[in-house]
């Protein structure tokens, strides 16, 4: 294990913890788990990822370890989310187990609760994560949980006094940790009363008593609060996470600990609260009005292994904004930065270079045998709008870079990333349209038109690269006593009809010089 002094992963930090409290454990447990009572949004995703990145911390140091992902689809349905269609029908199944309501979105799911999930878990292998899936309705109906609800029922009355520590006003009597169904209707009883043994009954919508057996018929579900411990104990859980507000006095995770202790005998598990996730630039996210954004968003904007280097490189705790806007350039500079200090192709002293290359492991979905061609997300802006937004063509322009597979497979997504930003988030200064001929009525003065034709004989000329043909410009705007500024207005103008564009050296040597110097000439 490394020393303190040494630079360290919280995730490998939370691995060595897991280990050092149970050193002998064959096989270690990650929990991750969200309710799919609609879409799941980016938020819900920092929990799978949590728990991606302890299991394989756990891993990397020699362990077995398993990540079991909960989807809580029998929980009870008790509020319709604003961004669903019908909703008149959902109101309908409300009480009823997430499992049993119909999939009014597009009717190709078993019920509603397997669409939220597919949508979401359908995504989960292009960012690298392949957690083992457990359907807690299947759970309950299987009755696995017999034992644990058992004792769930008989230490009730520790259950209501842990949870009063944190009421202003204290459970109701005859209140029980569990929910049951119908079994004629499938909506929540409203009564119910636990017998003994593995017995409970409930009052069904006659009005008349019902009696059942838990073990042999799964009619009956744990409260999300004692859930929780109750799945620790069936599977002995050595890690679980949830949001921070889960974690504060009184919240889920508190209680959970206590009545892992006190009602089922075990340690609780370990985890840490983690903080909110905002978007910077597009619509403001808001769950409550239907406006939110999902891995789907995220994904059409940022490479796989991007969407998890923003998870890999933010502390659990650290509440920060997923940006849409102009800082998608620079998370792209970073994560090319990280690359490149991994593959030692860029230096970092000691400590920055084991932290850099522990975070771009945990990043890449695949770690690359070398070092892949990095085309800027920024010259891609460029190149493709040069090309009319065609793909192909802009292969062909970095054809000489794009030697394997792996390299034109990455290219061909972040091209894709690159046209959705530009078509959804990008300002209107990184938008332009190359001109096919100078624009009609274009005023411009006779020094501007004399630094363009110079320009123009510039270009017929050998440039060794954009640095030289940058300074060439200024030689020029020296020569006529022309300001700088109104070289470059000049230029974008009879380019792409704007006033400002891309940086100027780079965008002619991409665009071509013999386009330019026609365009040029033709002022």
């Amino acid at each position: 294990m490394k020393k303190e002094t040494e630079v360290m992963h919280w995730a490998d930090q939370a691995a060595e913890q897991i280990i050092r409290r149970n050193p002998g454990k064959k096989e270690y447990v990650v929990a991750t788990g969200a309710t799919p009572s609609g879409t799941l949004h980016i938020g819900n995703f920092r929990e799978f990822i949590m728990g991606d990145f302890i299991a394989k911390a756990l891993k990397h140091q020699g362990k077995n370890a398993t990540h079991y992902h909960y989807w809580d689809d029998y929980d009870v349905f008790r509020k319709v989310p604003v961004n669903m269609p019908k909703a008149d029908v959902l109101k309908k199944h409300l009480r009823q187990a997430l499992v049993n309501v119909p999939d009014v979105v597009d009717d190709k799911h078993k019920n509603y609760a397997e669409h939220c999930e597919e949508e979401f878990e359908k995504l989960l292998p292009i960012v690298g994560l392949s957690p083992t899936i457990i359907r807690n309705s299947e759970q309950y109906m299987k009755c696995v949980l017999a034992e644990q609800i058992k004792v769930a029922l008989e230490n009730t009355d520790k259950i209501k006094d842990i949870l009063n520590k944190f009421r202003r006003e204290n459970i109701k009597e005859g209140w029980l940790p569990i929910s049951i169904y119908d079994e004629e209707t499938g909506f929540e009883a409203e009564e119910m009363e636990y017998v003994g043994g593995y017995e409970a009954r409930y009052k069904d919508q006659k009005g008349e008593w019902k009696s059942f057996d838990f073990r042999k018929k799964g009619l009956l579900k744990l409260k999300y609060r004692i859930q929780v411990p109750a799945f620790w104990d069936y599977k002995g859980v050595d890690f679980e996470s949830a949001g921070k507000d889960h974690y504060v006095a009184g919240g889920v995770f508190a209680t959970a600990a206590l009545m892992a202790k006190e009602v089922y005998g075990i340690e609780k598990a370990l985890g840490f609260g983690f903080g909110w996730i905002g978007i910077k630039g597009g619509k403001q996210f808001s769950s409550s009005k239907g406006i939110i954004f999902t891995l789907k968003d995220v994904l059409e904007v940022y490479e796989p292994s991007i969407v998890r280097y923003i998870f890999a490189g933010s502390r659990p705790a650290a509440e920060f904004a997923i940006s849409f806007d102009l800082d998608v350039l620079k998370v792209y500079e970073d994560f090319d930065k990280c690359e490149r200090i991994y593959f030692k192709e860029e230096k970092a002293e000691e400590k920055d270079f084991e932290k850099q290359k522990r975070i771009y492991e945990l990043s890449s979905v695949d770690v690359p045998k070398k070092m892949p061609f990095q085309p800027g997300f920024r010259h891609l802006t460029t190149v493709l709008q040069v090309y009319e937004k065609d793909v192909k063509k802009a292969a062909e322009f970095f054809e000489e870079f794009l030697k394997t597979k792996e390299d034109k497979e990455r290219f061909d997504v972040k091209c894709k990333c690159v046209l959705n930003w530009l078509e959804k988030y990008a300002p209107e200064e990184f938008k332009f349209s190359v001109q096919e001929k100078v624009a009609e009525g274009l005023n411009l003065d006779k020094k501007q038109k004399d630094a363009l034709h110079k320009a123009a004989e510039v270009l017929k000329g050998k440039v060794k690269d954009d640095k030289e043909l940058h300074e060439r410009f200024y030689d020029i705007c020296k020569e006529l006593d022309l300001k700088v500024g109104e070289f470059f207005k000049a230029a974008y103008l009879v380019l792409i009809n704007k006033e400002r564009g891309p940086r100027l050296a780079s965008f002619i040597l991409t665009l071509g010089k013999k386009r330019v110097v026609e365009l040029f000439g033709k002022v």
